[in-house]
């Protein structure tokens, strides 16, 4: 059946009256037991006083400054967070390398010793010279 049919509903009241509006019971909920810190703020802080007359304009500076300063705080802590972070993963490249730099360095160290240098030189018919090298003197009057 559609859904835009007239269908006449036989419980409806016949007489123009005003129809009385049921009141919505409110469901109990059963009170819990332990540490709230908003039942505790509305037991010892009157806030509802404040708010009686509409919210309080002459605070409003106050309350923005902090608000501010609050967000000022986090938004530095974060940053501070992710520095911390940066610093880290620096550290660890460093330290690695560090690590490089001591092998490369010892390697070299090695590398460059004469035994390893004529070792090296061998195949391409360079020999150590077993005579101690000489002075060439040249007389001034030569040139």
């Amino acid at each position: 059946m559609a859904s835009n049919v007239l269908i006449k509903n036989t419980d409806a009241p016949k007489k123009n009256a005003a129809r009385v509006k049921q009141e919505a019971e409110e469901p109990v909920r059963p009170k819990k037991k332990g540490f709230s810190l908003f039942a505790l703020l509305d037991k010892y802080a009157n806030v509802d006083a404040l708010f009686e007359e509409g919210v309080p304009l002459k605070y409003m500076p106050r309350v923005l400054f902090l608000t501010g300063i609050t967000l000022l705080y986090i938004g530095n802590t974060h940053f501070a967070v992710k520095t911390i972070r940066q610093i880290d993963k620096v550290k660890v490249e460093v330290e690695d390398l560090r690590a490089d730099y001591s092998t490369l360095k010892s390697e070299y160290m090695e590398a460059s010793k004469q035994s390893e240098v004529a070792r090296n030189v061998a195949p391409l018919g360079l020999e150590e010279s077993s005579r101690p090298p000489y002075q060439v003197i040249v007389s001034p009057d030569e040139y």
